[in-house]
């Protein structure tokens, strides 16, 4: 009887790494735990692990990934998403607002700043970006406590469930802050049943008994519709009915919004939403690429005695000799320094208000970072040259 190749050591014979044994006609690969080409190795000899993927349990050849894994490549795509987004963006407004230009674009990515761009993207596009994790978080953790009801051979978790399994707490947490001061008062109660969704806060939660808690919820109703009773009234009186939807659906629906969802909807329902957010996020986008990168002013040029000119754009950059300026109706125009006898700052018309309704004093189109900015350094009146038709 001959006896095994072995590799010695100074603890003994160390097998060779185990491989999996070749799999019949009647079922999956079988193996001893200590069998590796066909050697009895002892039980305490320790024998080489396979690398993941392995091979599944039930249909031999297919890829069965480890838990960690798929948790690593959804952090990866969620964060690649977060991070690549907005330089992506941030790359397109230039492009669109040189008008399509190769030379005026490169003479805008030459003068405009990575920090700069990325601050002025932050300031218009927050919205967008606290809109869209939002949106996800909400989505997600629905889908997520109902992913346990899927049909049985369709266990694989949607893609806003795994997003929202890697989030950190904190990270959700944030994004509702980010909201809750980027977006304007109108748009902010639909923020209570996302907050409701994202933390599957169910109204038993409240209290273990019914009377008590029913009596909590109307409480809590009472005082969300006295904070906004004098905006509902106005509401009414100038017939802004989407403005008294946008107030009252959002808490009643937060009582019915947090999951778990019936089985058979969860799939379409994860397909559906997926779409929708990222239909709604590219919608949402094409104002936010076509935002200006510059500040909007009107430079009055001319001699010292003479005719002056209103020339209406974004000032690029100064220099000792030259004043360049990205013109409103498209082009660069460079004007000599000597010549510039004023400028002045004038709004865009995204920022004219459409709603003649306020909450305590806050205008409903405004956020509360805006809000509190106007009371810092009232609004002040716009200049004749800003008024004039470009």
């Amino acid at each position: 009887m001959s006896a095994a190749p072995t590799a010695t050591g100074g603890d003994g014979p160390v097998p060779p790494p185990r491989t999996s044994a070749p799999a019949d006609e009647t079922g999956p690969p079988t193996a001893s735990p200590n069998v590796v080409d066909d050697v009895d190795w002892p039980a305490g000899v320790p024998v080489a692990e396979p690398a993941e993927p392995v091979l599944a349990d039930v249909q031999p050849g297919r890829v069965r990934w480890d838990p960690a894994e798929r948790r690593a490549r959804a952090s990866q795509s969620f964060w690649t998403a977060v991070v690549g987004v907005p330089a992506i963006f941030s790359v397109l407004r230039l492009g669109v607002e040189a008008g399509g230009e190769l030379q005026t674009t490169l003479l805008l990515v030459a003068n405009v700043g990575p920090v700069n761009l990325l601050a002025g993207f932050l300031t218009t596009a927050a919205r967008l970006l606290s809109t869209g994790l939002v949106a996800v978080f909400a989505l997600g953790a629905v889908l997520a406590v109902s992913a346990d009801r899927l049909p049985a051979g369709s266990r694989r978790r949607p893609l806003f469930a795994r997003w929202a399994d890697i989030t950190p707490a904190w990270v959700v947490l944030a994004s509702f802050l980010l909201a809750l001061i980027t977006w304007p008062l109108l748009y902010l109660p639909l923020l209570l049943p996302a907050f409701v969704a994202a933390f599957q806060l169910r109204p038993a939660r409240l209290h273990d008994q019914v009377i008590p808690r029913l009596l909590m919820l109307a409480a809590l109703l009472a005082g969300y519709a006295w904070l906004l009773l004098p905006t509902l009234r106005e509401a009414s009186k100038q017939g802004e009915w989407l403005v008294l939807a946008l107030i009252v659906v959002p808490p009643v629906l937060a009582l019915f919004v947090a999951g778990p969802l019936p089985g058979m909807v969860i799939r379409p329902l994860a397909s559906l939403t997926e779409m929708a957010v990222l239909a709604t996020l590219v919608w949402a986008a094409v104002p936010v690429i076509s935002t200006p990168v510059l500040p909007l002013t009107v430079t009055t040029v001319g001699p010292e005695s003479g005719p002056t000119e209103d020339v209406r754009g974004h000032v690029v950059t100064t220099d000792d000799v030259n004043m360049v300026i990205l013109q409103e109706r498209g082009g660069v125009r460079y004007v000599p320094v000597e010549l510039v006898r004023a400028q002045v700052l004038c709004p865009s018309e995204e920022e004219l208000p459409r709603h003649q309704l306020r909450v305590h004093d806050f205008h409903v189109e405004d956020s509360l970072l805006e809000g509190m900015g106007r009371r810092v350094r009232p609004v002040h009146r716009i200049d004749a040259a800003c008024r004039a038709p470009a």
